[in-house]
């Protein structure tokens, strides 16, 4: 997963807020924008200031660099990373009894066993969304995006672009393939959905490396169909592009969810990083990440207090398809499918 917050929104904040300095007590690997300090708004009330952040744009980079060595406090990876992160020791279990909006979390984000179980909670979800269909509505008809199968459709050779990701490219293809569920694919699902990405990679003009690109490629006329999350959807039409994101095409869609874990050793406060999960899992912070990321908030407390119509108009009201939810898989079959997305992006 690589992520980044649409630039609009960026720049409304940073008009709006007085500049504040970096608190050194506490420092968190993030994505590219989110040190927002409207999703820690707390935080900011009680310290005077933000955390000291440091970025990373890739699940993947994030984990080697800590696995490396590199010093933090807490990190924001997505949720098929947290079996990685627990084998290599790097994390240790929050204490919920610290963090009380925890049991305000939407319950089916708690029943991973690789996220929580006996020896404690590792991961605290907070936002998620979907991968799905971005199209031009004025230069592609819906019912060309009705079906996954449009990618490999040669009337669109050249202009389509997929996310240069291992994780959405596999949930596009197992999904274009008849699979909903990763955690159980064989051989045989494997090789199928290998087969149709190869396809799909025949009409690829580019493959996307975060949001702010992919906007710009459909703006410029560069693509006209992508495989896309809410954000790069938020910043077209921010920008007033006649963007369509299908969300329940035939073989259905992607959602996903990211959160925070709490880094062992980190040299910062402790408390501050309970500080820091609480602010981020405040009711309030759910306006904050809708605004600048057209994402959802784990929290349901918060969810409900943002009108319907917001929801539907930032295409994360609830629908009724076929989901893949990228939860942990096999590890050994992740690696699998990080080698052989390499080997079809280099033509192979």
């Amino acid at each position: 997963m690589r992520r980044t917050r649409p630039l609009a929104a960026a720049a409304a904040i940073a008009a709006a807020l007085p500049a504040m300095a970096a608190d050194p007590e506490l420092i968190v690997f993030d994505w590219a924008g989110f040190e927002d300090p409207n999703l820690i708004l707390a935080y900011h009330e009680k310290h005077g200031q933000g955390p000291t952040y440091t970025f990373f744009a890739d699940d993947d980079e994030a984990f080697q660099k800590l696995a490396s060595g590199f010093r933090t406090d807490v990190a924001h990876p997505c949720s098929q990373m947290i079996g990685r992160y627990r084998d290599a020791g790097l994390i240790e279990p929050w204490d919920i009894s610290r963090i009380p909006e925890y049991e305000n979390i939407d319950p089916r984000f708690k029943t991973s066993e690789v996220w929580a179980d006996e020896t404690g909670v590792w991961f605290i979800p907070t936002d998620y969304a979907y991968t799905a269909i971005a199209y031009n509505t004025e230069t592609v008809p819906a019912e060309d995006v009705a079906s996954l199968q449009v990618f490999v459709n040669p009337a669109y050779a050249g202009r389509i672009s997929l996310p240069d990701n291992v994780d959405d490219v596999w949930a596009l293809a197992l999904l274009a393939t008849g699979v909903s569920d990763w955690t159980t694919i064989g051989e045989a699902e494997f090789r199928a959905a290998a087969d149709w990405l190869r396809a799909a990679h025949e009409n690829v003009r580019t493959y996307w490396a975060d949001p702010s690109e992919l906007a710009q490629l459909m703006v410029s006329g560069e693509i006209s169909v992508a495989w896309s999350w809410n954000d790069g959807v938020t910043l077209m039409r921010q920008e007033g592009f006649p963007v369509g994101f299908q969300r329940q095409a035939a073989e259905g869609a992607s959602n996903w969810v990211c959160g925070y874990v709490n880094i062992k050793g980190g040299p910062g406060s402790e408390d501050k990083a309970y500080d820091f999960i609480n602010a981020w899992l405040e009711p309030r912070s759910a306006q904050g990440l809708l605004d600048g990321f057209g994402y959802i908030h784990t929290n349901r407390v918060g969810l409900a207090r943002i009108p319907r119509e917001e929801l539907e108009a930032a295409f994360v009201d609830p629908v009724e398809t076929t989901l893949l939810t990228q939860v942990p898989m096999d590890l050994a079959m992740r690696e699998r499918m990080l080698a052989e997305f390499e080997k079809i992006k280099a033509g192979f």
